[in-house]
């Protein structure tokens, strides 16, 4: 199981830090990674990070704004998101994938969490 938290109501340029906390198999066996969907709009990749946690991967419009991260001694997967913009606005959701590596492909995914709501007002 996964449980997002973190998110919330924040002004433009503002951050948050979603946290992710994963029960059931074993962590460190597989990448993660953080999606999101606007109202509208279908998921979209934020960003990924291997079993290790050593190799990261972000979706173009991050443009360096986000840090993915985890901590497998504590079963966690985080996203610090800086300079927010409105457009960030969006469910996200933390999830697990099939394999080790990096994957960007929602489909390849095998466990979802419920996600977290982050609005960024203008």
């Amino acid at each position: 199981q996964l449980q997002a938290s973190g998110g919330g109501l924040v002004q433009a340029g503002g951050s948050l830090r979603l946290s992710c906390a994963a029960s059931g198999r074993t962590f460190n066996n597989y990448g993660m990674g953080w999606f999101r969907q606007a109202p509208g709009k279908e998921r979209e990749f934020v960003a990924a990070t291997d079993w290790s946690g050593l190799s990261t991967y972000y979706a173009d419009f991050v443009e360096r704004r986000f840090t993915i991260s985890r901590d497998n001694n504590k079963n966690t997967l985080s996203l610090q998101m800086n300079s927010l913009k409105p457009e960030d606005t969006a469910v996200y959701y933390c999830a697990r994938a099939s394999g080790t590596v990096i994957d960007v492909d929602a489909r390849d995914y095998r466990d979802w969490g419920k996600g977290t709501q982050v609005t960024v007002s203008s």
